[in-house]
């Protein structure tokens, strides 16, 4: 479960990564519209074409995280309405170890 969430991390880490990267590429086109030579037109409307798909295609990526994010808290709730007591128990353990090292502070 630990390795799935730290999976589910990464991949919101690098969809930030992604959504940063787009921005930034968006604005150096914009500031690049002046210049109005071929071959730096043609690579501007490649770079937006690009910029579109890699837009979409983040934007899959998201709604992927946020199922994944909902299947394991759906799997979590299911596994605490199953097994209380040992839900229980691991809450009350890491209460216990967080407090302990918030005491040592």
């Amino acid at each position: 479960m630990t390795e799935y969430i730290d999976t589910v991390e990464s991949k919101e880490r690098l969809a930030a990564d992604l959504r940063q990267l787009i921005t930034d590429a968006e604005e150096l086109i914009h500031i690049t519209a002046h210049n109005s030579e071929g071959k730096a037109v043609a690579l501007r409307e490649r770079m937006i074409d690009n910029l579109k798909a890699a837009r979409h295609k983040l934007a899959d990526v998201e709604d992927a995280i946020k199922v994944k994010t909902r299947e394991v808290a759906r799997a979590t709730d299911d596994y605490v309405h199953e097994h209380p007591w040992k839900a229980i128990g691991t809450a009350t353990a890491v209460g216990l170890v967080v407090g302990l090292l918030i005491g040592r502070r």
